[in-house]
């Protein structure tokens, strides 16, 4: 198959239904001859915040010398975003060889989208004899495709409310299949916090008794590994690192910053960095200059991702120009990304009025959090995407409390809802397009040209 024919081969396997399990993924990975023994991985998990974790760890372990593989999911507009070596996506032509193989191993049996991309990505890393793969896993952990590997560590960024239809109902199953990745004495890193709050203390346990089953140390923000914002807007990172097995020792890296808007990415990189601390005994090593110089270097689009167009010619300008428009792009799909998102859109951006762009599938509950992010809006135009799945315009103003369905607009075509947008939109205000990773592809791809 030349690049065209895989993608389009690949694209015809989203027939087939999500199917949770690794029974079939372990045998058929033998039949592709098991490249994932030949690799080292670290494995992150979480419902919020793998993207900006695994990124951050390909780019600092880039920076010190090594040759990294990348894999994570959903891609904004090419299949080719979710394999990269290091700053490389995956060659067209790679692309093509690996899924060749697959296809021809497979001699016309079933396997899901996910289940392929896993295994290409495997395969691609072992044949290039990449020094670590960070693998992201795609929905939940316990039964996703990506846990058969055995890590180096584990990483779990945060647990809420998401994918109910696959997880569970309660936190309590949620936390229980993301902490499904836990192996046997594989040292854990999570973002999940020391138990503050009710929610906190149900992931907290949960987590918690993997690990004691499991013998997994386990590393903890908030209680191993700390950030702490500065008054100059850097952060600092402190570490505790036992000393010859009797003390404890805090270690810090001071004057940190990253390029990544939202003031949750200081946990996001503390994960990042608590996870590096654990790699260091594997011979990952990164002194703390490349890590300061690094983290300026992060970058990950449609996450919060800023620019600035000019209105006359859509063309990058300065955002200081008389004719900018101002775009934020964030991928925001479940509760807790557009809390975030509504935390950012109120303390890290500057903006007359705000002007959103929204869309979302009919499987996600927004009831609660639309109104939230909509009452931050001056202006709202509700759009959908040709997808099945993709909600009407007017099923989503009927969620808004009546007193603002007056800021509300519909358009059908996402083309017309950006130019809507930018009509109405002043050098002074910020047009913020979210609700979808399927919206953020599209957008980014009308307004900014594909990714790679």
């Amino acid at each position: 198959m030349n690049y065209h024919e895989a993608w389009t081969f690949l694209d015809s396997l989203q027939f087939f239904k999500i199917k949770l399990g690794l029974e079939s993924m372990r045998m058929f990975l033998k039949e592709l001859g098991s490249p994932e023994q030949e690799l080292k991985f670290v494995h992150i998990a979480g419902t919020n915040g793998k993207g900006s974790v695994a990124v951050t760890l390909l780019t600092l372990l880039a920076k010190a010398g090594y040759r990294v593989g990348l894999y994570t999911s959903p891609h904004l507009s090419s299949v080719r975003e979710r394999f990269r070596i290091n700053y490389e996506y995956i060659a067209e032509e790679e692309f093509a060889e690996e899924s060749t193989r697959i296809h021809d191993i497979l001699a016309g049996r079933q396997i899901t989208y996910f289940e392929f991309t896993t295994a290409l990505a495997m395969l691609w890393f072992a044949r290039m004899n990449v020094d670590l793969v960070i693998f992201e896993v795609g929905l939940g952990g316990r039964l996703d495709a990506t846990n058969v590997v055995t890590p180096l560590v584990s990483v779990i960024t945060n647990v809420s409310m998401d994918h109910e239809m696959y997880l569970g109902n309660t936190l309590v199953e949620i936390a229980g299949e993301k902490a499904g990745i836990i192996k046997e004495k594989v040292p854990v890193v999570s973002g999940a916090g020391i138990g503050k709050t009710e929610d906190e203390r149900i992931v907290l346990s949960v987590i918690e008794k993997f690990c004691n089953e499991r013998k997994a140390p386990l590393f903890l923000h908030g209680r191993d590994f700390f950030v702490e914002p500065t008054e100059d807007g850097t952060w600092d990172y402190w570490a505790m690192k036992r000393k010859a097995g009797c003390c404890l020792l805090r270690e810090k890296i001071k004057g940190l910053s990253t390029n990544l808007k939202g003031r949750y990415q200081m946990v996001n990189m503390g994960v990042a960095l608590a996870a590096l601390e654990m790699l260091d005994q594997f011979g990952f090593t990164v002194d703390d200059d490349t890590i300061r110089t690094g983290l300026l270097e992060v970058s990950w689009p449609g996450r919060l991702e800023s620019f600035c167009l000019s209105r006359d010619d859509g063309r990058p300008v300065d955002c200081a120009a008389e004719n900018a428009l101002h775009y934020m792009l964030d991928g925001a799909h479940n509760p807790a990304g557009v809390q975030a998102l509504c935390e950012a859109l109120e303390n890290d951006f500057e903006y007359d009025r705000l002007i959103l762009v929204w869309a979302a599938m009919t499987d996600k509950d927004f009831r609660v959090v639309l109104p939230q992010i909509a009452r931050l809006a001056d202006i709202i135009v509700f759009t959908r995407l040709e997808y099945e799945r993709s909600a009407l315009p007017e099923q989503m103003v009927k969620m808004l409390p009546a007193d603002i369905q007056n800021r509300a607009q519909c358009e059908n075509s996402l083309s017309k809802a950006l130019a809507q947008a930018a009509e109405v939109a002043t050098r002074d205000d910020l047009i913020c397009i979210a609700g979808s990773l399927y919206l953020i592809g599209e957008a980014r791809k009308l307004l900014r040209g594909e990714l790679i």
